[in-house]
This record gives structure tokens, C-alpha cells and sequence, in this order.
């Protein structure tokens, strides 16, 4: 039996669909209606990294999506990206229910690693402060390193989100359990100082149940990339429920 004591939310990463749509001048396919669907499917949550470039997801509809999320009661919002960059002012305007502060370059072709302590203290800590004081709950973006968490904690942010491609890479290979007993160390120490746990980044169907088996309290995981391939084959509520299943599998 699990020692996990309650169920990982599912946050949909719309940031593809928007990538897709952005190819041509149609509209199609709808963000909103992606996000509609995977709600009506079950997913808990709706996330979205908008980068300077826009190159997916574009300001309008960040703020499509926050009011979509808003007329669902229980329904999360979470909007990730560089506080440094264009994150802040979305935070500022619509007060989303999370800000996931992530540290990546403006051109930079995808989040590949977390936040450094003690070297971006000091810089963080007042846009946390910020967050904060604006009613919004704030995860940083971080490797699987235990030593880090109590730095975490001091700056002030509420959760964590393990960034996972290394678990992922792993997967399947004779390294997986060494990988996930990292991870699981790292959960252990965020958990210790009092921070909640996401996860996301190439997590899939295929690799997420025994992500959740191996690291629990994870309290909800954001994924994207993988979710909307499948939802090309199964469509979007097949694909939501899909990844439910393999979080309901992780608590049996």
C-alpha cells in the first residue's frame, strides 16, 4: 500500500495547443475550447507558460484562460515563466491562484533546470514577497536537491515544482529507482521545512504512475507536451482521463 494520503491533481499545460494554432490565421484549434474539454474530462487545473516571444500562448489568452478558470469553482490557474521577465505582469493583473517562478532565458527553447540557492535569493525574494501579498501561492522551479529546500522555504515561496526530466531520461533504464529515490529525498526535504510539492516536465502516461509511487505527497503535477500528443490519438478527454488513471493507479 502507498504511504500517499491524497490524491495528485492533474494541471493541464495548454502552452502546444496555442503553438499549433499560432501556425496559421485561424484560430484553430481553440485554446479555450482545449482547456473546456480537459476540464469537462476532469482535470483540476489549467496552466500556461507564456514567454516573451509568444511564441505558443499569447496574452489574451492567459487572460481567456483565467476567466474560463474562474467560472469553474475548484478549477486552479497557474501561470509559469521568468519573474524577470513578462510573469509579473500577469501575476499583477490577474491574481492567478499560482505563479510558478521557473528561470529560463528569454529565448530559451525550453525549461531545463531549476533555481540556484543561495545565488538567486536575493533577487527572488521580493517578487515572492510580491506574490504573496497579492494572495498568490508561489512555487520555484527546482532540480531534485535536498540541500536546497530550507533556502526554498527562506525566501518565502509556498511549493516546490520538481523539475523531472532526469526522472523521465531515466525511465525504463536500469537508473530509474536511483533517480526516483533523488527525487523522493528531495520531496522528503521540501516537505520537512514545510513547502508543498508539484512536479512536471516530460512526464507522461507511461512514466507517471511510478513518479507518484516513488515520491509521494506530490500534490499536483503539470504536464503538457506528452498530454496533448496523446490527445491528437485519443482526443482531449481521452487523453485527460488517461493521465487520471495513472494517478489513480499510483494510490492503490
Amino acid at each position: 500500500m502507498t504511504s500517499n494520503t491524497h490524491k495528485t491533481a492533474l494541471s493541464v499545460n495548454l502552452n502546444k495547443v496555442a503553438l499549433v494554432r499560432n501556425t496559421r490565421h485561424l484560430g484553430i484549434p481553440s485554446v479555450t475550447r482545449a482547456a473546456t474539454l480537459c476540464l469537462a474530462a476532469g482535470a483540476q487545473g489549467l496552466t500556461v507558460h507564456p514567454r516573451p516571444d509568444a511564441r505558443h500562448i499569447r496574452a489574451g489568452d492567459v487572460h481567456d484562460l483565467h476567466a474560463l478558470a474562474a467560472a469553474h469553482p475548484g478549477v486552479e490557474f497557474n501561470i509559469e515563466g521568468n519573474p524577470f521577465h513578462n510573469l509579473m505582469d500577469f501575476v499583477r493583473a490577474l491574481r492567478p491562484h499560482q505563479a510558478t517562478f521557473v528561470p529560463d532565458s528569454e529565448g530559451q527553447f525550453t525549461s531545463d533546470h531549476g533555481w540556484e540557492f543561495p545565488a538567486d535569493a536575493t533577487r527572488l525574494r521580493p517578487l515572492v514577497d510580491e506574490c504573496r501579498a497579492l494572495g498568490v501561492r508561489v512555487s520555484l522551479f527546482m532540480d531534485p536537491r535536498p540541500e536546497m529546500m530550507a533556502a526554498v522555504k527562506a525566501v518565502g515561496a509556498d511549493r516546490i515544482e520538481l523539475y523531472t526530466e532526469t526522472y523521465a531520461s531515466a525511465w525504463g533504464t536500469p537508473r530509474q529507482a536511483e533517480v526516483l529515490r533523488g527525487f523522493a529525498a528531495a520531496a522528503e526535504a521540501a516537505r520537512a521545512v514545510g513547502l508543498g510539492v508539484n512536479a512536471g516536465h516530460d512526464l507522461s502516461a507511461d512514466n507517471l504512475t511510478d513518479f507518484l509511487r516513488a515520491v509521494p505527497g506530490v500534490q499536483e503535477v503539470s504536464i503538457g507536451h506528452a498530454l496533448i500528443a496523446d490527445a491528437l490519438e485519443r482526443g482531449y478527454e481521452g487523453a485527460v482521463r488517461t493521465y487520471l488513471a495513472a494517478i489513480d493507479r499510483a494510490f492503490v
